[in-house]
């Protein structure tokens, strides 16, 4: 577990670091770069890295504990377990060389007809393998635990823990088919043709549903160590289990809200993705309702009274309290911005420009990695066995990083609407009708400044966490519901028909799609080659 969340939590340090070098290149503070090859290079490998690596790991890591945890027993097929890891390990460096040597400067979106060095896309798959391992044992143990404990309910950590473990398992399909059978037969010289239009809308398969993978631990998080770690209790473990297997259904099938401005998919397909990315907001509505629920319930054990008074009662000194306040104020924002990209019309307006990168930043680095923070704090006693008492330093990385993701995103989101692209090497600040924009982009470098110390400090504390005293701990304990878990519904306790819902609406929001464009002729286009001669 140890391994995972270091592996994890250094691709991340090392991401933040490239994505603030980037701003730096985007501002009046230089001149325009030399070589914008060098920015693309950048990008690819910070969201490759942010993407595929970092919450990949996070999940496997917190997965693997919450078995040993929540379900009490030992983990099952620990070997596998350091394959999948050694996979992921692998795939990451041999993605990353060709990159760092300019040879897949294609983003981790890959961006068909640009084809890079197959082993980037190699090294994505050994990543995405990898990953299937820990799936396939997170299953195994379940079952496991399951022939030893007949009839009983499946405890929410874990029950929470499978649905992002299935959900992963069913979105990594479409990139994978899409690399393995769209673009690498073109990176490894079979063919110099691409249907890109096709490529795209597989990516788009995994591309929407993947951030609810990413979110899947913050949620977690929310449901099963908050209320215990703010003194309360968890208001309804029920709600919790609808909330993930929503999740699980409604994030599959609505990825073309990213094709919007793509000509290969008809408006009656884009316009039922978009009812669906709206119905993504059922689960997350539900757990903003139930989490402040159960915060409430910590606010009046603590002797809060009145309307509000529970809210001054919160044990606000607290990190874990701290998080989720944070966490809940960036999903806000995000989840706002949200709203207009999922519309069709008003994606107009914003699509490709920075707003959509502020948006995106607000719910993955903001709402969900301040979570990370947030579970690896929490856990990181327990798998050292040694004090994590940097209360004053916690707290102050936790702030940093919420100021420094307002300061970074807000501007992009103004920008956006002015006009802003996204993804560009340089800007010619000396135009007027693109001056006023510099003092965004350099408000946005110093919220980014702020994030990197932020990042700094948080890899101090767990530094330090590993050479400080030992301890006695308690046993572990995830947070308990106000009301006692009896006899949970079979519809709650299974994933049989929210697997079925899952892969029958997957079906029918992309199967018509994919058969009409893979039944056309002539829709490939020349290959592009990366890094080498067109």
């Amino acid at each position: 577990m140890l391994s995972h969340f270091w592996v994890a939590f250094a691709a991340f340090f090392v991401a933040l670091l490239l994505g603030e070098w980037q701003m730096y290149i985007r501002s009046p503070l230089r001149d325009w770069i030399g070589n914008p090859e060098l920015y693309y290079r950048s990008v690819t490998a910070h969201g490759s890295a942010m993407g595929y690596v970092f919450p990949t790991l996070v999940a496997m890591g917190f997965g693997y504990a919450i078995v040993e945890l929540a379900l009490k027993q030992p983990l099952v097929g620990r070997r596998w377990a350091w394959t999948g890891f050694t996979l992921v390990v692998l795939g990451t460096v041999v993605a990353m060389t060709p990159v760092s040597m300019g040879l897949a400067t294609v983003l981790y979106t890959f961006y068909p007809p640009l084809i890079g060095h197959p082993a980037y896309y190699i090294g994505v798959v050994l990543v995405v393998v990898g990953s299937w391992i820990w799936v396939a044992l997170m299953s195994v143990n379940l079952r496991v635990w399951k022939k030893a404990h007949p009839g009983e309910a499946v405890p929410l950590p874990m029950f929470a823990n499978l649905a992002g473990a299935y959900l992963w398992a069913w979105t990594s399909v479409g990139a994978a088919v899409e690399i393995l059978f769209l673009i690498l037969p073109v990176a490894l010289g079979f063919k110099n043709t691409i249907d890109a239009g096709l490529a795209r809308v597989f990516f788009s398969w995994t591309l929407h549903a993947i951030v609810y993978f990413w979110l899947m631990p913050a949620y977690i998080a929310f449901y099963t160590l908050v209320p215990r770690a703010i003194g309360g209790r968890l208001y309804s473990d029920i709600m919790g289990r609808i909330s993930f297997v929503l999740f699980l259904v409604f994030s599959m099938p609505i990825g073309m809200h990213h094709l919007f401005q793509d000509p290969q998919v008809g408006s009656g397909m884009k316009f039922l993705h978009a009812v669906f990315t709206a119905m993504v907001s059922v689960p997350t509505l539900l757990t903003v309702f139930t989490i402040t629920a159960s915060v409430e319930i910590a606010g009046r054990l603590r002797g809060g009274t009145g309307a509000l008074g529970w809210v001054k009662a919160l044990p606000w000194r607290n990190p874990m309290m701290l998080a989720v306040a944070f966490s809940f104020i960036l999903l806000g924002f995000g989840g706002a911005g949200g709203l207009i990209n999922m519309s069709y019309q008003l994606d107009f307006a914003v699509h490709n420009t920075q707003w959509i990168t502020g948006h995106f930043h607000l719910i993955f680095a903001g709402a969900i990695v301040i979570m990370y923070f947030a579970v690896a704090y929490d856990l990181w006693p327990h798998l050292t066995g040694r004090a994590l008492v940097q209360d004053g330093m916690i707290k102050a990385q936790l702030w940093l990083w919420f100021v420094g993701m307002i300061i970074l995103t807000f501007p992009w989101h103004v920008v956006g609407v002015m006009g802003m692209p996204r993804r560009m090497a340089y800007y010619d600040y000396t135009n007027p009708e693109i001056a006023p924009q510099a003092i965004t982009v350099l408000i946005s470098f110093v919220g980014g400044l702020l994030m990197v110390i932020s990042g700094l400090l948080f890899l101090l504390v767990l530094l330090r966490g590993h050479r400080s005293r030992v301890i006695e701990l308690p046993e572990f304990r995830f947070s308990q519901p106000v009301h006692a878990v009896g006899r949970v519904p079979v519809a709650l306790n299974s994933y049989a028909l929210w697997l079925a819902l899952m892969i029958g609406l997957s079906i029918v929001n992309y199967g018509y799609p994919i058969v009409q464009l893979a039944s056309l002729k002539q829709t490939s286009v020349p290959a592009v080659p990366v890094g080498g001669k067109p």
